[in-house]
């Protein structure tokens, strides 16, 4: 059976068709234009349907990845940056346009399923995704399936407390892990530290060293919380972060410091499915 995958972003609407050995019969894009609204989103919604459907004149399964946490039926965004689809029974008007139900999932879930269904993480029973860019986010696929858990958040790390107390979040805690791994807060803590600026690839090719170990000692320890837990066969990172290559190379004897096994050999890996895993993720959710 052909499936099919909507990735909505803030800028792009993408879409793909796949046979059922996950060949691609048809890619196409439209722009999100968010600033119009949420019904303007959805007639882009439908323009892009238009688009590819000469592929969808037989039965397809059917995913769609949103920019931001579902509720816990999962047919609703809770919050995220493109606000005009907060709240809204996206599940249901998308269906009402291609007349399948869609499996809705979140940018971080559809990472991990990108990676475990056609990416570095092919054939692991248990893989954790992780995204390290503008926010921290995290998703779980277990026999190749993306894991959502009670509430559907299952995998959120980035809003695990790393220092109880510290740094303020916008979800009202103090210390998230966002607030010490995610870009921007690696920028301005290299910005507090030398008074200059940077992008964090720029920054990581000639580290201040106090700066190179504060972020592994975070990132090791925010890590082995996963392993702890979780115990994955596989660790994928995502997201502009995840091409400083020291995360590679010195990244897991940091882990190993905080894990509660003193012979950890979870691979810590790179993705390989990058700017496409949100298209092809959503197709691989049902």
């Amino acid at each position: 059976m052909r499936r099919v995958g909507i990735d909505i972003g803030g800028t792009k609407i993408e879409g793909v068709v796949l046979d059922g050995d996950g060949n691609v019969l048809l890619r196409e894009r439209v722009p999100t234009e968010r600033e119009n609204g949420y019904d303007h989103i959805l007639s882009q919604i439908a323009l892009l349907h238009g688009k590819l459907g000469s592929h969808l004149d037989e039965g397809f399964l059917f995913g769609v990845c949103v920019p931001g946490p579902l509720n816990a039926q999962g047919d609703r965004m809770k919050h995220g940056n493109t606000q005009a689809l907060v709240g809204e029974p996206l599940k249901d008007d998308i269906e009402s346009i291609f007349g399948v139900p869609p499996m809705l999932d979140n940018d971080a879930n559809c990472f991990a399923q990108a990676e475990a269904s056609l990416g570095v993480g092919k054939g692991s029973k248990v893989l954790f995704g992780v995204i390290l860019g503008t926010g921290v986010g995290g998703g779980i696929c277990i026999d190749g399936h993306a894991y959502h858990g009670r509430q559907h958040i299952a995998g959120e790390w980035g809003h695990s407390l790393l220092h109880p107390g510290g740094r303020p979040c916008y979800c009202g805690k103090e210390g998230c892990v966002e607030q010490y791994l995610c870009g921007p807060a690696l920028e301005q803590q290299y910005r507090d530290l030398t008074g200059e600026s940077g992008r964090v690839t720029d920054i990581a090719e000639d580290p201040p060293a106090e700066w190179k170990e504060g972020f592994l000692s975070n990132f090791g320890m925010a890590i082995s919380n996963i392993v702890n837990i979780l115990d994955p066969d596989i660790i994928v990172l995502g997201g502009g972060v995840s091409k400083v290559d020291f995360l590679y190379s010195e990244g897991p004897e940091y882990v190993q410091r905080y894990c509660f096994d003193d012979n950890i050999t979870t691979p810590i890996v790179q993705n390989t499915m990058g700017d496409s895993a949100g298209v092809f993720g959503a197709a691989y959710l049902p």
